[in-house]
């Protein structure tokens, strides 16, 4: 870590000593997207009618060195202060990067995940459990859940294509602060850093491999087990069909009540493991085929299973699904059929998903 913040003293300093900044270019990226949702079963939550709100605005540049710099900033109308972590309701995540000849330095808030759990999913809409269902599975967590600061090394430096990023967030800040921004007056007990490491390489035709590795540290009261996680991905492709799989181990943050008992304190939503548990063990596959250029069909499944931190009866989420997305010009219309058995790891907890997708993209 040392290290990494010497090279990035040394771009700020570098950045300093630049005079000229070339006029930035503005663009507006997003998409349209309309929905049709219906879930039945144990979770019968009837037929959802949906637009999706969320577009970004960028803006790029450059210096007089040849070195870019790229800003981005989401807009969210559908958003409320309090998930925004008190901010106006309209912007959801913003970052701010500079690319030079040694590589990438990022200000990321929240924004800039380096989580590979997903990275690997072949479905031609979504994964079976992140379409509009709270299937209560517990993904790989993201730096981006804290406002960070990243370093990225520039490419062709590793052989096999292999990239190589770097995260840390000094707190447990998630604001869309303004700048001059301080941070918490005081952090909280279950953590007050947290850093992620990611690592991708091409080392064959059609082969792309993934991991990262994340943890938090300070947390300072009776704790048992800090948090940390990691995944492993691997996508591979060859003519029209495409296959993916990946594997996750989370070991969340457990903390007691006192320093002789094995009562967890943080049992709770708020206090981040809410079902008492030791590790999550996460593996998902998926296939992709392209019927044709407009054409592709998908199926994926997903396993969790949650081991807690007292012996006691588990059920593992079990869900999967099969899609097919048709493409014209700049529309995509998908459908998606999917089960979700013991949703939040609770017994006989079954629940059906008929999904329709209109999306258009700009």
């Amino acid at each position: 870590m040392k290290n990494i913040m010497k090279i990035i003293i040394a771009l700020f300093t570098s950045v300093s000593l630049i005079s000229s900044v070339s006029a930035g270019e503005l663009t507006v990226t997003g998409n349209a997207k309309a929905t049709y949702n219906i879930l039945s079963g144990d979770v019968n939550q009837g037929k959802g009618i949906g637009i999706a709100n969320e577009f970004d605005l960028g803006a790029t540049g450059e210096l007089d060195n040849g070195w870019s710099w790229n800003y981005q900033v989401q807009f969210d109308p559908g958003n409320t202060a309090a998930s925004s972590g008190g901010s106006n309701g309209q912007v959801d995540d913003s970052r701010l990067t500079l690319t030079t000849d040694y590589g990438t330095l990022g200000i990321f808030v929240s924004e800039g995940g380096l989580d590979t759990d997903n990275s690997a999913s072949q479905s031609v809409y979504g994964r079976p459990t992140d379409i509009g269902l709270a299937s209560g599975m517990k993904d790989g967590p993201g730096i981006d859940g804290f406002n960070n600061i990243q370093y990225h090394l520039p490419a062709g430096v590793l052989p096999y294509e292999m990239t190589a990023k770097l995260a840390y967030a000094s707190g447990q800040d998630n604001k869309m602060n303004s700048s001059n921004a301080k941070g918490n007056a005081v952090e909280n007990q279950y953590g007050n850093a947290a850093q992620q490491f990611q690592i991708t390489a091409a080392p064959i035709d059609g082969l792309k491999l993934f991991a990262d590795y994340y943890e938090e540290k300070g947390a300072y009261v009776h704790v048992i087990q800090q948090y940390e996680a990691g995944s492993i991905a691997a996508t591979y492709t060859t003519g029209a069909f495409s296959f993916g799989a990946s594997h996750t181990l989370n070991a969340p943050l457990i903390q007691a009540t006192s320093a002789l008992t094995n009562t967890i304190a943080n049992a709770s939503t708020a206090g981040g493991n809410p079902g008492s548990a030791r590790t999550y063990e996460t593996t998902k596959g998926s296939v992709a085929f392209n019927v044709n250029d407009a054409l592709s069909v998908s199926f994926e499944r997903e396993e969790s299973e949650r081991k807690q931190f007292v012996r006691a009866t588990e059920y593992d989420i079990e869900a999967q699904a099969v899609q097919a997305a048709y493409t014209m010009g700049g529309m995509t219309v998908a459908l998606s059929y999917g089960q979700t058995d013991n949703v939040g790891y609770a017994d006989g907890v079954d629940v059906e998903q008929t999904l329709l997708a209109v999306t258009m993209a700009f």
